[in-house]
């Protein structure tokens, strides 16, 4: 063989996706997981921890997105289910026009944007 030919060690992967029904079969579960994880709030947090953990792996297995609502129902680094005043705390800030949400558990706070909505003059 001379030096001009070579071969690719390896070869490159092909991604191939997952079936609609198995991506909605993947919704499904990580709807009904997040509901699970809020009525089991109040009698552990550990059990509503693990759903959203569970969840969490649907979603990273199947290529699926966490709905938006759901985005903001848990700690982006402790990974913990969050309940507004019971482990987190919500505040508006006006001047940065963004929603801060702290975590209680880990301390650290994350920020969604928001934009003011304008009326429409009559």
């Amino acid at each position: 063989m001379a030096d001009t030919e070579k071969k690719p060690k390896f070869k490159k992967r092909r991604s191939s996706r997952k079936p609609t029904d198995q991506i909605q079969i993947a919704t499904e579960r990580i709807d009904i997981l997040f509901e699970q994880a809020e009525a089991a709030f109040h009698s552990g947090h550990s059990l509503s921890d693990r759903y959203v953990e569970i969840a969490r792996k649907i979603s990273m297995k199947y290529n699926v997105p966490i709905s938006q609502k759901y985005k903001k129902r848990f700690c982006k680094h402790c990974k913990k289910y969050l309940v507004y005043g019971a482990n987190a705390r919500v505040r508006l800030d006006s001047k940065g026009k963004c929603i801060l949400i702290t975590c209680e558990n880990c301390g650290k706070k994350m920020r969604y944007g928001y934009n003011k909505l304008t009326t429409a003059k009559e």
